[in-house]
C-alpha cells in the first residue's frame, strides 16, 4: 500500500512510496544506508546483476548507470513534489528509508512511519532538499555503484541531473493540468537552484520555459541492445 507525502502520490506512481507500519527486512527489503556503506552491498550488486540480464547487456557500467538513475529518479521524485505541493519534505534519512532490490516502482521503496522535516522558509527549501537527496542519498550511491562497477561520476551526476529534471517535467505538467500554475512555476524554480549547485552544476543547461534539459554526458542507455539515444543526451546534438 502507498499513502500520502504531501499527497504526492496524486502526480503518479513514480512519485509514491509505501509508508505503513511493518518490518521491511522481512519482506527482503535493506535500508539504503546499507547500500553506502563502505564495502560492496550484496543488494546493490544483486540489482546491477537483475538489471543487466533484463537489458541483456554485459556491460555491468551500462547496468550501473541506469540503476543510479532509476533510483536517483524515485529520490527526487518523493522530495521535490512534497516541498513544492506543501513546502515541507519528508525525513528521507538513509536509515529510515528502504529499498527492495527486486522490485520496482512504486513498489521498491519503503518509508514506515513518515514524519516531516522541520518547516523552512522557501530560500531555505532548496538547502534541504540539497541535503536530502543530494548529499543523503546521491554522493553515497554515487560511490557505492563505483565500488561495484568501473563508470565515470560525470555519466552519474550526468544521471543524477536528467532525473531531476525528468521529475520536473511530470510535476509541472501535472501541476498545470490539475490548475496549479503557481505550484508548477515554484518547482521549476527549485529545480534551477538544485542545478546550480555542485556536482549538478556542469552536467547540462536547463530551458526553464519547456522545461527541458540538455545534458554534457550520456547515460549509455544506446549500448542497451534495441536501446537509441535519450530526448537530453549530448549524442544528440554532436550528431553520433
Amino acid at each position: 500500500m502507498t499513502a500520502t507525502l504531501g499527497r504526492s502520490e496524486l502526480v503518479g506512481p513514480f512519485f509514491s512510496v509505501r509508508t505503513d507500519a511493518g518490518t521491511p527486512r522481512d519482506q527482503g527489503f535493506v535500508p539504503l544506508a546499507e547500500l553506502y556503506q563502505e564495502n560492496a552491498s550484496p543488494a546493490l550488486s544483486h540489482r546491477l546483476e537483475t538489471v543487466a540480464t533484463r537489458l541483456r547487456t554485459a556491460e555491468r557500467r551500462v547496468a550501473a548507470s541506469l540503476v543510479y538513475q532509476g533510483l536517483a529518479g524515485r529520490l527526487w521524485s518523493i522530495a521535490l513534489a512534497p516541498a513544492v505541493l506543501t513546502g515541507r519534505l519528508p525525513d528521507l534519512d538513509s536509515d529510515a528509508l528502504w529499498w527492495h532490490p527486486d522490485r520496482s516502482t512504486p513498489d521498491e521503496l519503503w518509508l514506515p512511519a513518515p514524519c516531516p522535516l522541520p518547516s523552512t522558509s522557501e530560500k531555505d527549501l532548496s538547502g534541504q532538499l540539497l541535503a536530502a537527496v543530494l548529499h543523503g542519498h546521491l554522493v553515497p550511491l554515487l560511490q557505492a555503484v563505483s565500488t561495484v562497477a568501473t563508470i565515470s561520476p560525470r555519466v552519474l551526476w550526468g544521471n543524477a541531473a536528467s532525473a531531476l529534471v525528468g521529475t520536473l517535467r511530470v510535476l509541472h505538467d501535472w501541476c498545470h493540468r490539475t490548475g496549479r500554475p503557481e505550484a508548477a512555476e515554484r518547482a521549476v524554480a527549485l529545480t534551477t537552484t538544485l542545478l546550480d549547485a555542485p556536482p549538478l552544476r556542469d552536467t547540462g543547461t536547463l530551458d526553464p520555459a519547456v522545461p527541458e534539459f540538455s545534458r554534457r554526458s550520456c547515460c549509455l542507455y544506446y549500448r542497451v541492445p534495441g536501446g537509441g539515444l535519450c530526448g537530453d543526451c549530448v549524442l544528440r546534438r554532436t550528431g553520433r
